[in-house]
This record gives structure tokens, sequence and C-alpha cells, in this order.
């Protein structure tokens, strides 16, 4: 059984088993599609956890 979650950067749905890129966040672990969504969640996790129902905007990580 694969268990999915969701990048809060981009909103890209991650397989947790095959994940490269996680952080530790408030006693959480969250998954990231890609090296750069995880600097941008490191940098300001905040951001990420308010907002990540509205999509990302574009930043171009994948």
């Amino acid at each position: 059984m694969t268990e999915k979650a969701v990048d809060p950067v981009c909103g890209m749905e991650v397989d947790t088993a095959t994940a490269k890129y996680t952080a530790e966040h408030g006693g959480k672990t969250y998954y990231f599609c890609a090296e750069a969504c995880k600097r941008a969640f490191e940098k300001d996790p905040h951001k990420y956890l308010g907002e990540h129902s509205h999509g990302h905007g574009g930043h171009g990580c994948c």
C-alpha cells in the first residue's frame, strides 16, 4: 500500500515511501517533489503551511 502526501510548496502529490526530499517541522514530516520545494519550505515554512490550499503561483520548481 502506497501512502501519498501533498508537497506543501507546489501541491504536487508525492509518494511517501520513495520521496527523496523531506523536512521536519512542528513534529511532522513534510514531503517534497524536488529540492527547490524543500529549500523554499525550510526558508519560510509558515508561508506554505498557512496558504497551501491556493496553489503555488508558478514558482517553477517542477
